[in-house]
């Protein structure tokens, strides 16, 4: 009888590490951990298309992780995407104001997240500012649709 309350505690004890594992992947995977630690600098642009882009979306610079996004609205004066996201505070003086935001895709049908290119500009970014320079979303949907009234029309 002993033997069996051990082998069951250590079961249990497995069973609960597994749990806690995948917890913890699928934290990691649908971008809920704890994203930017740290102060940041908060930074703005306006997009035509989002695509599926969320909150919460990495935001990379050279394909590192610096940020992440932290609103998403619909500009009233332009009618386009307002995107808001915060990036480390050890950016703000660094990044040039012809900086450019790109909408990107992990993979083919992967997330889609920011990615910041430098610019050349002297004058720098600083907290609170709107990057101009922006790229939107390329929608499979769209490209699919393009391809398909091409080969109607050929």
């Amino acid at each position: 009888m002993r033997r069996s309350k051990g082998i069951e505690f250590g079961v249990g004890l497995f069973m609960l590490a597994g749990v806690i594992g995948v917890i913890f992947l699928g934290l990691r995977v649908s971008g809920l951990g704890t994203g930017v630690t740290g102060d940041t600098m908060t930074l703005h642009a306006n997009f035509a298309n989002i695509g599926g882009l969320k909150v919460r979306s990495k935001v990379t610079l050279a394909g590192v992780e610096v940020g992440q996004v932290s609103a998403i609205e619909l500009d009233p004066e332009w009618f386009d995407a307002r995107v808001t996201f915060e990036v480390d505070d050890k950016l703000e003086g660094v990044l040039p104001r012809d900086s450019t935001a790109a909408i990107l895709t992990a993979g083919l049908l992967g997330e889609q997240y920011i990615g910041l290119s430098m610019g050349g500009d002297p004058q720098t970014l600083e907290d609170g500012d709107t990057i101009r320079d922006t790229q939107q979303a390329l929608v499979l949907e769209e490209l699919i649709q393009q391809f398909v009234s091409n080969m109607v029309k050929d």
